[in-house]
């Protein structure tokens, strides 16, 4: 494939050599995070399970960061070359992610749980820990409290997402630890190595200013489609609605509010590569917005794993009560989570008018 650079001479070998920068330092990055998770994940005697997780981090941080700008920028690159190494690189981010999301999302289930039943909260635990087990043997079995049956109920509840959460943390680690050592996974590596050195840009007019600004404008519009004047009601049960529903697969109404997540990280990385462009850097609102929608993903994400539970076979009459008030308390974490974004999108907005 033939690859064209631009001198930066002129403002489109400007704006193609800005980018072109951006990407050779997060294509290191991503190859620093590599070496350091080889060096961790068990190739080296020293390695510990907590140096591997943060290396894992970094690898997805920069494997999705290169992703964004090479949506955000495509105009400026080869759109053959960028088209076809950014479903690999979102695949790879994703692979990695599962691991984590399950150990994060148990922690968040048991605390819970925990809460609910007026016990103790569950004990802070370290990110290699959490890759592990996450035991339930201090909850609760108060018999002789009001609360007696919830308890019981809440105990093998946990019980019983312990063991699915558990199972499914372990197949995520073997699907990572088997796409990290896949020829995909090489594949990648080597166009992120190349990347690292040479980026592919091509001679078309461009205004990285107009770009970044097309990313806001796109956040923009999936934000208005929102309904973010019911958002803005606390205590609106909007978040229960198809609680009770008898399908299994209901049309999600999380959905829209997961693609403006992803539409508000892509509007970030982009200002990462544009910082003087439209808006400057990231503001306090907008750092306020993205982490009310990583709440609202947990929290969505941990109801769905309580409501799966929930239709297992045979279950004691408790524990199903249990998981229906834990998948009862995640819908109403959902519906925090978007009254919080609603305020700090209001905020945003009279930022920037």
């Amino acid at each position: 494939m033939a690859q064209q650079h631009l001198e930066t001479t002129g403002a489109e070998g400007s704006a193609g050599e800005v980018v072109a920068a951006h990407l050779r330092e997060q294509a290191t990055e991503f190859l620093r995070s590599l070496r350091q998770h080889r060096e961790s994940g068990g190739a080296a005697p020293g390695g510990t399970a907590e140096e591997a997780a943060d290396a894992a981090r970094a690898l997805r941080r920069s494997a999705r960061r290169i992703s964004g700008t090479l949506h955000t920028f495509r105009p400026l690159l080869d759109p053959e070359w960028s088209d076809a190494l950014r479903p690999e690189l979102a695949w790879l981010s994703g692979t990695l992610a599962q691991e984590h999301a399950y150990a994060g999302r148990l922690e968040r289930l048991l605390s819970a749980l925990h809460r609910l039943s007026g016990a103790h909260a569950v004990p802070a635990q370290a990110p290699a820990a959490l890759a592990g087990r996450v035991s339930t043997a201090q909850l609760p079995r108060n018999e002789n409290t009001a609360s007696g049956n919830l308890t019981v109920g809440a105990a093998k509840a946990g019980a019983l997402l312990e063991r699915q959460l558990t199972l499914a943390r372990t197949r995520a680690h073997s699907t990572a630890l088997q796409a990290l050592g896949s020829s995909r996974f090489h594949a990648v590596a080597d166009n992120v190595a190349v990347l690292a050195s040479e980026v592919p840009l091509r001679a078309a007019p461009a205004d990285l200013d107009a770009l970044a600004a097309t990313a806001e404008s796109r956040l923009a519009e999936a934000v208005a489609a929102l309904p973010l004047h019911r958002a803005g009601h606390p205590y609106n049960a909007e978040a229960l609605v198809q609680g009770l529903t008898a399908d299994t697969a209901p049309p999600s109404q999380d959905a829209p509010w997961h693609h403006v997540r992803l539409l508000l990280r892509l509007h970030r990385y982009a200002q990462e590569v544009v910082p003087c462009g439209p808006g400057g850097g990231p503001t306090d609102a907008e750092t306020e917005a993205a982490a009310a929608l990583d709440r609202h993903r947990d929290a969505a994400e941990a109801a769905a794993a309580a409501a799966h539970a929930a239709r297992t076979p045979r279950i004691a009459p408790a524990t199903a009560y249990a998981l229906g008030v834990l998948h009862a308390d995640q819908r109403h974490e959902v519906e925090a989570a978007r009254f919080a974004f609603q305020r700090a999108w209001l905020k945003e907005t009279v930022h920037t008018t």
